[in-house]
């Protein structure tokens, strides 16, 4: 019976085929074989193409065009582990090429990739898998396409493999993956932070480098910081910081901290652990200007607090930033100036910081670098905010030269911040004077033809500080600047039309000036404006009322009133409807209810005053001077508003108190203030200057009242 059975298992089947073995030289052979139905075939074939691949991106371009890309994606799902593990090391390697990437995006391969990344496959295929991954996920789509279809899971469980490769290649994934904010969250959510926080300390640099980079962009997140609390994330950085032999890596590490400084719960256990001392002792120790200037970003960072900016103070903070400055890297001097500028916040810094040499930062201001002139005009102007002996030390740097000139050539940035110091100096009258000389206020009044809404508000303050003086006015009026001030009073943006409104103000203290704006549409603008509860400030009320204050002409005829601070000169005139008045006359020692009625025609009964014909004198007076300005001494029949503007007139060239308030139908009267009684309680009164001249009518009494009107 055995016998039998041996012979008959000696016989070969008619359906086997005697083993052969294949060799070939030729790409196209070998991917035909991609389609065998044997295993063994398949495994070499893969195995081929996998060595083949790793020649270069021709290899790999040769492979693509002989349609390789479509048995591959097949096999990674067969059900040999052998031939899924050689199909995933020969796509693993393929995918790194730019037109191989296409295709699998096309082929929406991603799905197959990410079920065999479950713990019971082999490590060479998690190795391949997440190669593959890696390189994929650096497109948008692919990014997306491996979040919703759970690839991020996975990913964070394999960053706790045994094997380096994979965990590099998970952690190069996920970076790529977390450049967008719902896989930043997810991670949070999945608890990818301790596996990176591990991968920190491994013992190979780019898996080190790999994972700060992923915190640095994860730790942007709120929902970051907990975990990184919870796993010791701070002390663990911090001591790594203090380990000489991760140099290379400790900017990545300064990232992340700076991010997790953001939560207050973070910067509260940064404090306790003495971590400002120990930031300080680092960036003296520091030896890179990339470490350094990473550092001086965190102090930027941890200035943001006025406790912590008086610790940083109290621990010198500002001779180790001026010391930097001496550093020739435009980088480090940037975030030093910007660690300068977070540091001025505080009083005492600004007096150090001008103590240990300010003219170090003014040297910046002629750095052939864009990003450092911002930076350094940023900290001047921090630094000259509320300090005369700043704004004069700034000076005394020769940087008024240097500001003008950015002024002039600066881009936006750089003139706002200059515009600023510029202002801060303005403030000083023997600087503002040397600022006008320099063509200062030339600059500005070009500026306010800008574009850029930060530049006219800048622009614009600066004009303000540099007009508070007649010359400074002057130039301003000379160069044409009114035009442009005025038209940006109806500016869309809310911090321009403020700051223009108070330029406005301020220029409007001469009468020239105000009279120069009003013809420009100036009062008729900040009118509209002050009807605008969305748009009125309190600059577009200061301004307004500023030029009626300096045009009290204008004032009398939009109001209808002079209070008794509104001093009239000659050339005042009324430019109601029908008088005017030039007043040039010689005047007495007091004003005689002086006087006045007599000037105009005499007392005139209430009951008579229809019969006082007073508007034809008017009329002849206007023919006979051919305007409708008529000096106020040549009518000899005045009504009530001629008798008024006279006594207004009288009584301000020898400084007697009162207003002078127009009514309806030419009616118009003079207010007193008189102090009587025990109480000394000032009660204001009418002067009678038409009835029964002298007579002091109680304001609101029935008397005065029945003579404001008809």
């Amino acid at each position: 019976m055995g016998k039998k059975v041996k012979k008959e298992a000696e016989i070969p089947s008619k359906d086997v085929f005697d083993p052969i073995s294949i060799e070939s030289k030729k790409a196209d052979t070998v991917v035909l074989m991609l389609n065998s139905a044997e295993e063994e075939v398949l495994t070499k074939a893969c195995e081929a193409i996998h060595k083949y691949a790793e020649k270069g991106d021709e290899s790999k371009g040769t492979l693509v065009s002989l349609g390789v890309l479509e048995p591959l994606s097949r096999l990674i799902c067969h059900e040999d582990k052998l031939v899924r593990r050689n199909a995933f090391m020969a796509l693993g390697v393929l995918a790194c090429n730019d037109d191989v990437k296409k295709q699998l995006k096309k082929m929406d391969i991603i799905p197959s990739i990410i079920s065999k990344l479950s713990p019971d496959e082999d490590v060479l295929i998690h190795e391949f898998a997440t190669l593959c991954l890696a390189s994929l996920s650096i497109e948008f789509t692919n990014k997306v396409h491996i979040f919703d279809n759970d690839g991020l899971d996975p990913l964070i469980h394999l960053l706790s493999s045994p094997d380096p490769d994979v965990q590099k290649n998970s952690a190069e994934c996920i970076y790529n993956l977390v450049q967008d904010l719902q896989c930043r969250v997810a991670v949070c959510k999945m608890d990818g932070i301790p596996p990176l926080l591990e991968l920190v300390h491994s013992e190979f640099p780019v898996i080190q480098q790999l994972a700060l980079r992923t915190l640095d962009s994860i730790t942007l997140e709120a929902e970051a910081w907990d975990a990184f609390r919870e796993e010791q994330g701070l002390p663990r950085l911090l001591d790594f910081l203090a380990a000489k032999e991760f140099n290379d890596l400790h900017v990545e590490a300064l990232h992340v901290l700076s991010n997790c400084l953001d939560d207050p719960s973070t910067m509260q256990l940064f404090r306790d652990a003495g971590g400002v001392n120990r930031l300080l002792q680092f960036m003296t120790a520091a030896t890179l200007p990339e470490v350094q200037m990473s550092t001086a970003k965190v102090i930027s960072k941890v200035a943001q607090s006025s406790e912590d900016r008086k610790l940083l103070h109290e621990h010198g903070v500002e001779k180790v930033l001026i010391h930097l400055l001496a550093t020739d890297h435009d980088g480090l001097r940037t975030a030093v100036c910007q660690a300068v500028a977070a540091m001025s916040e505080n009083l005492a810094s600004r007096d150090t910081v001008r103590d240990l040499g300010i003219e170090a930062v003014v040297q910046l201001l002629s750095s052939e670098s864009g990003e450092v002139r911002m930076a350094a005009t940023f900290a001047l102007s921090r630094l000259t905010c509320g300090s005369q002996l700043n704004t004069h030390a700034v000076y005394e740097a020769q940087g008024n030269e240097p500001l003008l000139q950015l002024i002039q050539r600066g881009k936006a940035e750089e003139v706002v911040h200059a515009a600023a110091v510029i202002t801060n100096m303005a403030a000083h009258e023997r600087l503002r004077a040397d600022i006008l000389v320099h063509g200062g206020m030339q600059s500005f009044a070009g500026l306010l033809q800008s574009a850029d809404p930060c530049v006219l508000a800048a622009a614009s303050l600066a004009v303000a500080a540099l007009a508070c003086d007649s010359d400074g006015r002057t130039q301003f009026r000379n160069t044409g600047g009114l035009v442009s001030l005025v038209k940006l009073l109806s500016s869309n943006s809310t911090e321009v039309r403020r700051n223009a409104c108070w330029a406005a103000r301020v220029c409007a203290n001469d009468e020239l000036t105000a009279t120069e704006m009003c013809k420009l549409g100036a009062l008729e603008i900040l009118q509209d404006i002050n009807l605008s509860t969305n748009r009125r400030n309190k600059f577009s009320q200061a301004a307004f009322q500023q030029l009626l204050d300096s045009n009290l002409s204008v004032k009398y005829s939009l109001t209808g009133y002079l209070s008794c601070t509104n001093i009239t000169k000659d050339g005042f005139y009324d430019p109601g409807q029908v008088t005017c008045s030039l007043v040039t006359c010689g005047l007495g020692k007091c004003v005689s209810c002086s006087l006045v009625s007599e000037a105009m025609g005499g007392a005139v009964d209430r009951d008579n005053l229809h019969e006082f014909s007073w508007e034809l004198q008017l009329s002849e007076l206007k023919f006979e001077v051919q305007s409708n300005i008529i000096p106020i001494g040549k009518i000899k029949k005045g009504t009530f508003y001629h008798r008024a503007l006279l006594y207004k007139t009288l009584a301000d060239r020898i400084g007697l108190s009162c207003s002078l308030v127009r009514g309806e139908y030419n009616r118009a009267w003079n207010e007193v203030r008189l102090i009587e009684g025990p109480s000394k309680t000032p009660e204001y009164y009418i002067l009678d200057l038409m009835h029964s001249p002298g007579l002091l009518l109680k304001s609101n009494s029935p008397e005065a009242v029945q003579y404001q009107t008809i």
